[in-house]
């Protein structure tokens, strides 16, 4: 299996086990000087993904529009989030890498749009965003542990 999809999951495994471990109070407190809360972070990697990879290829996203809008770059948490969708987040969080490796198998990403990410690096195709999204969970991964840190003082 490709080594960026397997850090994917490897991620998103720590980032469950990380919210498994906190209150759904904790997981919605946003501390002073951020803009989000640990819930948020986790919503967006996965949003970020059916972007970057089903987006740009032209194919519909496999999340309802309502996700998008949630969790999309830009966006904050603007409710409380329950444990219902926390449990749908973390079973999209497996199921949609699950799903993405066999779209890639049936090569369904083969008009891929190019687009610069804000980090100033340029995605030709679906396996450049995978590579991207390495960085990019591992980077909302450590703003998790940072708020946790906040959260736990």
């Amino acid at each position: 299996m490709d080594t960026g999809i397997v850090t994917i999951k490897e991620v998103r495994k720590l980032f469950i086990q990380l919210m498994d471990g906190l209150s759904m109070d904790e997981l919605n407190k946003i501390p002073e000087g951020f803009n989000n809360n640990i819930i948020w972070n986790f919503g967006h990697v996965i949003v970020s993904q059916q972007m970057l990879c089903y987006k740009l290829s032209g194919l519909p996203l496999k999340i309802d529009e309502a996700y998008v809008l949630k969790y999309s770059k830009g966006t904050k948490p603007d409710t409380y989030l329950d444990e219902k969708e926390l449990d749908f987040l973390k079973e999209l969080s497996v199921s949609l890498i699950n799903i993405l490796v066999d779209d890639m198998d049936k090569n369904l990403f083969s008009n891929y749009k190019e687009y610069q990410t804000s980090f100033n690096v340029k995605l030709l195709s679906v396996k450049d965003a995978v590579k991207f999204l390495t960085m990019h969970e591992g980077m909302h991964y450590g703003y998790v542990l940072a708020l946790k840190k906040l959260i736990k003082k």
